[in-house]
């Protein structure tokens, strides 16, 4: 399965799923990874790992409308099977996901449907939840409102900060990440209207 990557950061997702590429795990080819910002780190990953990459500065364009049209003919190019958002500050437009003829999954630090959107983190110590976790969905038209693939409780404390929540959170997300990459290039994913469904090997 021919896999692209946006991100907008550090890239620690993008490095995890490397990671497991590396050691054979994932049966995928990465034909590219891509950023709205020259300085994401997550684009010197991709260089070390020898997969193309490319910027695309909202700077450079006249509208969003513009950017993404850039990004969907540089995806069609390299013949994308799967789209993946790994910290990518961007929300694509509705037009954006429903021109992409293939699937978009993202990851969020939250067990989605609670907090979305940014400081998700954040959002949960401010709240005092006991428990939060992270997402893997697939992206819709909402924001973080796709349906869920797989997710993973993350105990809080009572003495936690924004920052050491998110590191605990963060290490689960190496974990599962890779995991819904490899069930997605095994066609191991269905899914009927909101509900997804995981075939287990038995």
């Amino acid at each position: 399965m021919k896999i692209a990557v946006l991100a907008s950061g550090k890239g620690t997702n993008l490095q995890a799923i490397i990671d497991e590429w590396f050691e054979e795990a994932l049966p995928v080819e990465f034909v590219g990874v891509g950023s709205d910002k020259v300085s994401a780190y997550a684009l010197k990953r991709a260089e070390a790992a020898h997969i193309p990459t490319r910027v695309f500065p909202k700077e450079n364009y006249a509208n969003r409308q513009e950017q993404e049209e850039d990004i969907l003919a540089w995806f069609e190019m390299l013949g994308v099977e799967l789209l993946l958002l790994a910290g990518y500050m961007r929300v694509l437009s509705p037009e954006f996901i429903r021109r992409a003829d293939f699937p978009i999954i993202n990851i969020h630090p939250s067990l989605l449907p609670s907090f979305p959107g940014l400081n998700a983190q954040k959002q949960a110590v401010e709240y005092g939840a006991k428990v939060s976790g992270c997402t893997v969905h697939f992206v819709d038209e909402g924001m973080d409102t796709g349906p869920v693939i797989m997710q993973e409780a993350v105990q809080v404390f009572e003495e936690d900060s924004e920052e050491e929540l998110a590191a605990r959170i963060l290490k689960v997300e190496h974990k599962i990440y890779p995991q819904v990459v490899r069930l997605m290039a095994l066609e191991k994913i269905t899914r009927k209207g909101r509900k997804v469904y995981i075939q287990r090997d038995s």
